[in-house]
């Protein structure tokens, strides 16, 4: 029996893994169905190498900098338990390589490729890694205070602050460091819109990573004994939440449309486990509101050229999701308790601080020694062809071989 569970916990942890690893997919098309035509390659090479760059650095540092385990034993020794602890590695590094993938929306179309790699491989083994240990492995202490002065340890089930505000927060110091895309804001006052350039793509993007969404929620358990049908159930409501708010709060706009899920279930993970589902649908619509306006806002009146809206949707959102767990997660509130307002707050807003100091740390750092942005000849051509040498639709002569 004990044989049998050790093998059901394995499948099950890799079928989250998988699940999450399509949701890199959704990344790469969201970012593709909003970015212009002539960036489209890049959206796509940027995800499929920024998770490549991931692996190596959360294997090689990042999982023992945030778990204390490392992958330098023999083959026989990894393979005890039926490998759970390298499927657990497999799974979590997935939720690693979010935080580029997020990051790759906000930078869009005017950012360096070998650069932004470079910033992946030191955010993913060094500054994501340093909090996941801190709130998911109760390193350096964080947890054992927030839990004396406030009565409950801060609570995370599926990464709202870990994962999202996280990636969302870094992703501001990104923007902020490399500023807008040129011609974006004139001089006079005005803007120049940038349309997306394929609403199928970017559909086809927003319900792949909702698919994927409740891998990354439901399979946080990380155990079959532990999987809990409330998490998937409340996911549903916040994405439903989200939907309804961004639908009415954008005035039928598409762009809004598809992010509303993505900005309910953002803001559901930390509490998944522990809300009510109506709980839940109020917390996806609050998100899914917040990111339409947010968006708006840092848009057309702070002029932040965020391409994708990473800082509201994952920032913004994330940071909400970790505070609603703690107004949501109360048994006054249909919750199963557990959980305490303070610890959430001042868990999320440490997350958010080590997100942006790391963040201007890193970017400010290969901005200073390398350079962060291409050349305005560049990106006026497109990252496509200044980067890769070859559009998303090449018009080959038909004549040729």
């Amino acid at each position: 029996m004990e044989q049998l569970q050790s093998g059901a916990d394995v499948l099950f942890i890799l079928i989250g893994a998988i699940m999450v690893l399509a949701m890199h997919a959704g990344f790469a098309f969201l970012e593709v169905g909003t970015v212009r035509a002539k960036n489209q390659v890049n959206a796509l090479s940027k995800i499929m190498s920024d998770f490549a760059i991931s692996t190596i650095a959360y294997f090689f540092v990042g999982y023992s900098l945030a778990y204390g385990v490392d992958f330098f034993s023999g083959a026989d020794v990894l393979q005890q338990k039926n490998g759970y602890e390298l499927v657990k590695f497999f799974f979590l590094l997935t939720f690693a390589a979010a935080i580029p993938a997020i990051i790759s929306g906000g930078i869009a179309e005017r950012a360096k490729f070998y650069p932004q790699l470079i910033a992946s491989m030191l955010l993913v083994s060094l500054i994501y890694p340093f909090f996941e240990g801190m709130t998911w492995n109760g390193n350096f202490g964080m947890q054992q205070q927030l839990s004396s002065l406030f009565g409950a340890d801060f609570h995370d089930f599926a990464g709202s602050v870990v994962v999202h505000a996280m990636g969302g927060w870094i992703a501001l110091a990104a923007v902020l460091l490399l500023g807008p895309r040129s011609g974006r804001y004139r001089k006079d006052g005005g803007m120049t819109a940038h349309p997306p350039s394929s609403i199928p793509f970017l559909s086809l993007g927003a319900w792949t990573l909702t698919v994927g969404w409740f891998g990354f929620n439901v399979m946080s358990a990380q155990t079959i004994d532990a999987v809990s049908g409330l998490v998937a159930v409340n996911s549903l409501m916040a994405m439903v939440g989200g939907i309804l708010a961004a639908l009415i709060a954008g005035r039928n706009d598409p762009g809004f449309l598809h992010n509303g899920p993505l900005a309910g279930l953002v803001a559901v993970c930390a509490g998944s486990d522990i809300m009510h589902p109506l709980g839940a649908l109020i917390v996806g619509a609050v998100a899914g509101a917040l990111f339409v306006y947010a968006f708006t806002l840092t848009q057309n009146k702070w002029r932040i050229d965020d391409v994708l809206g990473v800082w509201p949707l994952h920032g913004l959102c994330g940071l909400w999701g970790g505070i609603a767990a703690g107004i949501f997660g109360l048994e006054m509130l249909g919750g199963t308790g557990g959980v305490t307002f303070w610890s959430q707050l001042v868990g999320s807003l440490i997350g958010v601080a080590i997100a942006l100091i790391g963040g201007f740390v890193i970017y400010g750092l290969i901005k200073a020694l390398m350079g962060l942005r291409l050349s305005e000849e560049e990106e006026y051509q497109g990252a496509d062809l200044s980067i890769h040498r070859i559009t998303a639709e090449p018009d080959y002569n038909r004549g040729e071989v």
